[in-house]
């Protein structure tokens, strides 16, 4: 199918693209990758009467590291360069780890991470990502920023706090303290196809061996990210052995996630997956701390 009609602008700096989107709101698209608009505007699913692509703003592509400070990753900025960018492997090795687990490398070629976040579809793997770093996301209008958190940005199935006149422009991701291990695990029935269930974890211990903070977020089990949070709570201040580990697995699968069946998958599977990947992400997260 061919989409609607729409006004197509590619403006080249990012005051341009903000004064084109306070002009038309609602009535506006971002394109950033296109990966996902593209394909629904072909299916008129959605119909924007105006395009605004963001593919010329060469500010927007960028990976910057900082002395002893966050990560900041310009919005339009390729997924494919954080697969292969030295920054992100030294700085946000989870980042990095989870780019071969999205689509194909002809996908990533064009995909963005702004785009994915943005875009906030629940079985994505970037949205739980930047729940399990921590993420600070940059928003702007034309005459407005302010920073949210990646848990306040996802208000629900393909909902965010970005308002009809705002754009996500950066990410910034926080230096992982010492002693943290990490992991990324997910299930999917082919490679490259969206996961049935995923699951994104960190772990920070102190000198003791024992607990200090955790981040455990999954993909596909609701309407966005879902954090895990008794889980967290019951690894706070412990150590981590084998039996808390599965005890917080099974605490994810049956108590912080409400899973909905459709025809990839019933809820007790993924349920079951959400415990085995869970115990797994653990695992690895702690001997990678460990280390």
């Amino acid at each position: 199918m061919k989409p609607a009609p729409f006004l197509y602008f590619a403006p080249n700096s990012l005051d341009e693209a903000l004064l084109l989107l306070a002009q038309y709101g609602d009535e506006g698209k971002v394109l950033a990758g296109g990966q996902s608009l593209i394909p629904t505007m072909n299916f008129r699913l959605a119909q924007p009467a105006v395009l605004i692509d963001l593919n010329l703003i060469a500010e927007l592509f960028y990976v910057r590291a900082q002395a002893d400070g966050p990560l900041h990753i310009g919005a339009m900025t390729r997924q494919r360069t954080l697969e292969r960018d030295p920054l992100i492997a030294a700085h946000a090795p989870l980042l990095q780890a989870t780019m071969p687990h999205i689509a194909h490398p002809q996908i990533r070629n064009r995909g963005t991470i702004g785009g994915s976040l943005a875009h906030a579809d629940p079985a994505a793997e970037l949205p739980a990502v930047a729940l399990a770093l921590n993420a600070q996301l940059r928003l702007r209008s034309q005459h407005n920023e302010r920073w949210v958190a990646a848990r306040d940005f996802y208000r629900g199935l393909f909902t965010t706090a970005l308002a009809a006149d705002e754009m996500l422009v950066e990410i910034a991701l926080p230096s992982l303290p010492p002693r943290t291990g990490w992991s990324i695990q997910e299930m999917a029935r082919r490679h490259g196809d969206y996961a049935i269930v995923g699951v994104a974890a960190t772990l920070t211990l102190d000198e003791q061996g024992r607990c200090t903070q955790a981040t455990l977020a999954l993909l596909s089990v609701g309407e966005g990210p879902v954090q895990a949070q008794q889980a967290i709570k019951l690894l706070q201040g412990e150590l981590p052995t084998p039996a808390l580990l599965a005890a917080a697995a099974a605490t994810t699968a049956q108590i912080d996630i409400d899973p909905t069946a459709d025809i990839h998958a019933s809820v007790a599977f993924r349920r079951h997956l959400a415990q085995v990947l869970t115990r797994k992400a653990l695992t690895e997260a702690f001997e990678r701390a460990k280390r």
